[in-house]
């Protein structure tokens, strides 16, 4: 399991898959296309029906059923489904099953080494998308180059469930702004809103659909797997905004993703993996001061969570509070092995969490 303290990343070829789908690509309307122009990449995790629902949803673009588009899945060591079986059989559609939860970073970069297209378009399961949505994407992606030679990055709108914005980009994390963040709704800690008055260059924007230029990815060594979980996507934006790639936000395509972080309950095991992404960024980004001092914060964040949760006698809140002290204290140490056994342990109940949003979305 890649982790956050691994300070060297574990190439993508010894995760060997225990099953392989064939691309497909059939001629639909129009020439076909030999090689894809836009990989999407999808990340499932205990949301088999999601997935599924999703596939369907990319399936009606002309841009898949003449071989310009792909969909590539990779599975995260969920429970085996039927529907795992037909999506690989489905043209245009490639499973990869990985033999445990090894994060999102690690997953996305496996199913963006395996996938052919110009672009990859990164898409959370729990995402709905209106039919012909690749095609937009894909004219999208080959009008680029035109407006901006070093565009690496483009973010979309996201959309709630009731059809209002969901923030999608934002500013990059600091000490104040992580800390004045604690004061306000989760839903504007990490991503601001923007305009829809057109597109805009900005600092980062979200991982839960990203389009990414290939060659951009390819030179950055995409995303940095010691991020389990969580900041992955706001790393990559600054390392590739480092690298002389620009970054855009474009609200002319929109999609609507139901269960961000935020609509939804953080139990203890999914805030000591959140923690431990902040906790990675500020490691590698921020002055080893400030680093220090947000790992200082969140151990007594973690401290009065486990008094409240002995209070209130909630056993497995007090061990995971426990556990996410003894995280920060490992990770400060320079403790990769611990570190390691702590982001495992809380993967491995993560699974109730994942499944409870499957099927929930439209």
């Amino acid at each position: 399991m890649a982790t956050a303290t691994a300070d060297q990343r574990s190439p993508l070829s010894r995760v060997q898959p225990a099953a392989k789908g064939q691309l497909r690509a059939r001629p639909g309307v129009g020439t076909a296309i030999e090689t894809p122009q836009l990989s999407v990449v999808v990340v499932n995790f205990c949301q088999w029906r999601n997935t599924a629902r999703l596939t369907r949803q990319l399936r009606r673009s002309e841009a898949v059923r003449r071989g310009a588009a792909e969909v590539v899945i990779v599975d995260n060591d969920s429970p085996r489904k039927r529907v795992a079986e037909t999506l690989g059989k489905l043209s245009g559609v490639s499973v990869y099953f990985n033999g445990a939860n090894e994060g999102f970073a690690r997953a996305v970069n496996r199913g963006s080494n395996l996938s052919r297209g110009e672009w990859v378009l990164l898409l959370n399961p729990d995402v709905s998308v209106p039919d012909g949505f690749l095609d937009d994407v894909l004219d999208a992606a080959q009008r680029w180059p035109g407006v901006d030679s070093r565009c690496g990055v483009v973010g979309f709108q996201l959309r709630n469930r009731d059809g209002t914005r969901q923030a999608s980009a934002g500013r990059f994390p600091t000490l104040m702004r992580t800390a004045a963040g604690m004061l306000l709704p989760r839903a504007r800690r990490k991503c601001g809103h923007r305009p829809l008055t057109g597109r805009v260059p900005v600092p980062w924007v979200t991982g839960g659909c990203l389009l990414v230029r290939r060659d951009c990815y390819e030179e950055l060594g995409g995303l940095d797997e010691r991020f389990f979980l969580y900041y992955e996507d706001v790393d990559f934006c600054l390392r590739a905004r480092a690298a002389g790639w620009s970054i855009w936000y474009d609200p002319a395509l929109q999609v609507t993703h139901h269960w961000p972080l935020h609509v939804r309950d953080v139990p203890p095991p999914l805030r000591l993996v959140t923690r431990h992404a902040l906790l990675t960024y500020s490691r590698k980004h921020w002055p080893r001061w400030q680093a220090g001092v947000l790992s200082g914060v969140v151990r007594v964040e973690a401290a009065a969570r486990q008094r409240l949760a002995r209070r209130r006698g909630d056993e497995a809140a007090d061990h995971w509070y426990g556990e996410l002290r003894r995280l920060t204290g490992d990770l400060a140490a320079g403790r990769a092995d611990a570190v390691a056994g702590h982001i495992r342990r809380a993967a491995d109940t993560l699974h109730g969490i994942a499944a409870a949003q499957d099927g929930r979305t439209q």
